[in-house]
């Protein structure tokens, strides 16, 4: 019988429903969904499915022990309670991250030091070769979560976040997070049906995130390396099992069409998607949005246009105005999804969105915006708009 155990896998704000979805079409138990987190059980096998295949999960963490403390030291004495030869030997190297929402701890790294104290101290004591601490890809990467005096301190499955999926060997200014692209693509509903659009790609993530989603291959197919290949019980023939399985993968009938005013972006978005392979399934070339007079046919579009410090006040109304107009005259009987952090640019567009959500793209509070551009006469617009 297969052992079970409780895991979390952490997400980025607003695509918690996303990742649960991902994680029960792999077969979770127990799914349960707080806020950036989705926590679930499953077996070994489910772990290594959810690193290598969720696109919308950040890290899977396996927890090893949870508790209440007030302060750095009542963290260290439950750690060094912890039964650390379970999971970890003297001829190990570990490290430890720790994420603190807490009034009572203000210092994250202090609260790692402490911890790495009481596991040097649980092996120094009971006369056993103590593990080594190691920085930089240890053999054992740990994780401490503190909610205010809540603690969970966890084996980190992942290793490097799993946004970081090895495609990406070119960049420009303000890259678009992957696991972010995946879900505002996830979120928009498209499968592949249809042509997907993006006439502002910068680097090409959305269009790379986007021929993944079509074909149904996992994002995973890139990475070198996990933490949990480092683990004692890693099941190394399990795990070749999972990741060359291509059983559930499909045709891409359609098209990815990218294009941006950056010759530069276009040159970074060419090299990424031949290094992911998909140069037949994404078409690239440099057009200002403004010059763009027709769309390649049935579509989406979802883009991620500057805001910010990007552009001067100015010229981003500007191009926020631009977007609305080539929107209502370029992509009729398109959806066209947008993701900014700049409302008042929102207003420029001069349409009425059909949904709206919050998400964060790095430090910034966005929203994601749906406009369902209606082709025909303005009468059929209404009328379709009110269920008629």
């Amino acid at each position: 019988m297969k052992q079970t155990f409780e895991m979390a896998a952490k997400t980025l704000y607003g695509l918690e429903e996303i990742l649960a979805e991902e994680l029960t079409g792999l077969g979770a138990d127990g799914i349960q969904i707080s806020r950036r987190v989705v926590t679930f059980e499953g077996d070994k096998e489910l772990m290594y499915k959810a690193n290598f295949c969720c696109r919308t999960a950040l890290k899977i963490l396996k927890p090893i022990v949870g508790f209440r403390a007030n302060n750095p030291d009542e963290v260290y004495e439950q750690i060094k309670k912890t039964d650390w030869q379970a999971c970890l030997s003297g001829n190990k190297t570990f490290a430890v991250d720790a994420v603190v929402y807490s009034e009572t701890f203000t210092h994250s790294k202090f609260v790692s030091y402490r911890v790495k104290d009481a596991i040097v101290d649980y092996f120094t004591e009971k006369g056993l070769q103590r593990p080594s601490i190691r920085v930089n890809n240890p053999d054992i990467q740990l994780h401490l979560h503190i909610s205010h005096n809540e603690c969970t301190l966890s084996l980190d499955s992942s290793g490097e976040s799993l946004h970081k999926r090895g495609y990406r060997i070119e960049d420009v200014e303000a890259p678009l997070n992957e696991v972010l692209a995946a879900g505002m693509i996830l979120k928009s509903g498209w499968r592949g049906e249809s042509h997907f659009v993006d006439p502002m790609c910068g680097s090409g993530t959305l269009l790379i995130e986007a021929a993944l989603i079509a074909m149904n291959i996992a994002p995973g197919i890139f990475r070198n390396r996990y933490a949990f290949e480092k683990w004692d019980d890693f099941d190394a023939e399990l795990f070749e099992k999972i990741s060359t399985d291509d059983s559930r993968e499909k045709e891409f009938n359609c098209k990815c069409f990218g294009s941006d005013i950056s010759r530069k972006a276009i040159v970074a978005a060419t090299k990424n998607v031949k290094n992911a392979g998909l140069s037949g399934y994404v078409e690239l070339k440099v057009l200002p949005f403004q010059e763009m007079e027709e769309n390649p046919g049935k579509g989406i579009l979802i883009t991620n246009p500057p805001y910010g410090e990007r552009l001067r006040p100015n010229d981003l109304m500007n191009l926020y105005a631009m977007i609305g107009e080539r929107l209502k005259h370029v992509f009729s009987g398109y959806e066209a999804w947008i993701i900014s952090a700049c409302p008042e640019g929102f207003d420029k567009i001069g349409l009425k969105p059909t949904s709206r959500m919050k998400l964060i793209n790095g430090a910034l509070n966005c929203e994601y915006r749906q406009y369902v551009l209606f082709s025909g006469k303005r009468k059929d617009r209404i009328n379709a708009s009110a269920g008629l």
